[in-house]
């Protein structure tokens, strides 16, 4: 089993940032490729950015130039350092390890990110 423990939410002005770390734990592996995905009320939980053990990163179109994603291998950690944030980019937001056995994901309990004024 793998747990993920996500930390840094929280309310945020309109062109603020902030920062979101998630640390794994139990059967895991550096190998394995961490992302972070978010999902709004009433909508469908999207991918946000993703991060190989090779630090090879993907982002959705909606926060390229804005977020940035990063990992320590050593720490089976994964971090998300959001700038210039948007109301609509509030929604929670969830850690993602991809088992590089099994493919399976696990997922963290999420976090609430709230961009307002």
């Amino acid at each position: 089993q793998v747990q993920l423990v996500e930390s840094g939410g929280g309310l945020v002005q309109p062109g603020g940032f902030l920062g979101l770390s998630c640390v794994a734990s139990g059967s895991i592996s550096s190998a394995a490729d961490m992302g972070w995905y978010r999902q709004a009320p009433s909508q469908q939980r999207e991918l946000v950015a993703t991060i190989t053990n090779g630090g090879r990163t993907s982002y959705a179109d909606s926060v390229k130039g804005r977020f940035t994603i990063t990992r320590d291998n050593a720490k089976v950690t994964v971090y998300l350092q959001m700038n210039s944030l948007r109301p609509e980019d509030t929604a929670v937001y969830y850690c993602n390890y991809r088992s590089p056995w099994s493919q399976i994901d696990y997922w963290g309990q999420g976090t609430q990110v709230t961009v307002s004024s």
